[in-house]
């Protein structure tokens, strides 16, 4: 007997399809129906209902939406509507705050979790943009508080860099300049895996050579690495305060300040690929099964406050 529906849309692409039948088969052996390819580019809104494929999203009892490569402005606007009568994950509102890294950084350091040094300007405040610059030695890294992969993510060192550069900014329809202090480390990175408060796997990225920017998308490679317990530590810290159920935490050892920092921290997070579970990443069964377990969890408590 079915005691739950539960909606999913999961990435295709990179090992993506055998995670999803992996993570349906587990539900299923619990009993929990899954509802998959629910892509809410597809959905539609009408008489209090949103509706995609056939699915009434509001008669699930879970929707977990992990695509990071699709996701439009019309998918997030429908996401936050359909969180306000099921649980989603990751929840919304934390799934929100990792998509700013001004206000993740702003809320980590409220918690005395080290982050980078930032400042966030008025577009218009050109004193406080070179007064940034002059503290942080002529070396700081333009940043749009949205997006991922390393889009959009600027060096800019000297004044007369940012000089160049500002007239440019000024023309668009940016409302404030997001800057962080530029970091002396190693060009590699730990991306931490974190599920419901638990340690699922790390690994390691290098940037490529002439470069600073780990991001696979902007050619970063991955390598196999064992954090230390102090960075796992960090990250399921950063995890929790941000409140996401599922979190990929990217952490970096600040040479300057002799400390780890967290950088970013990613709501969601890739499973290896095939490719990388070739060269020895082995956490993604331990991974399906985390969400498993919180996906059973969280509809038993739903169906709890109901009855």
């Amino acid at each position: 007997m079915t005691t739950a529906n539960v909606g999913l849309w999961l990435y295709e692409n990179s090992g993506g399809a055998q995670i999803e039948a992996k993570m349906i088969n587990a539900l299923k052996e619990r009993n929990i129906m899954c509802f998959n390819n629910l892509n809410l580019r597809d959905a539609y809104a009408r008489d209090g209902k949103i509706i995609c494929n056939g699915v009434v999203m509001e008669e699930l009892d879970l929707f977990l939406s992990y695509n990071a490569g699709q996701q439009s402005q019309f998918q997030v606007y429908l996401y936050e509507a359909i969180s306000r009568s099921i649980p989603t994950i990751n929840n919304y509102p934390a799934f929100a705050l990792s998509e700013d890294k001004f206000k993740t950084s702003y809320l980590l350091n409220n918690h005395g979790i080290a982050t980078a040094d930032y400042r966030l300007c008025h577009k218009n405040d050109m004193e406080g943009l070179k007064l940034a610059m002059r503290e942080w030695g002529g070396r700081v890294i333009y940043k749009p508080t949205d997006g991922w992969g390393g889009a959009g993510i600027v060096k800019i060192e000297g004044e007369h860099a940012l000089d160049m550069l500002v007239p440019f900014l000024s023309r668009t329809d940016l409302r404030y300049f997001y800057l962080e202090r530029f970091i002396d480390y190693d060009n590699t990175d730990y991306r931490v895996d974190i599920v419901d408060g638990q340690y699922i796997g790390c690994y390691g990225r290098k940037a490529p050579k002439d470069d600073w920017k780990t991001n696979i998308t902007s050619g970063g490679s991955v390598f196999l690495r064992e954090p230390c317990d102090e960075v796992v530590q960090l990250a399921i810290k950063a995890a929790a305060v941000s409140g996401l159920e599922i979190a990929g935490v990217d952490i970096i050892y600040d040479r300057e300040k002799e400390q780890f920092v967290v950088l970013e921290i990613n709501g969601i997070p890739a499973f290896a690929t095939p490719e990388q579970e070739q060269m020895g990443l082995n956490f993604n069964q331990k991974k399906i099964d985390a969400i498993v377990n919180l996906i059973d969890r969280t509809v038993h408590l739903a169906h709890a406050k109901v009855a």
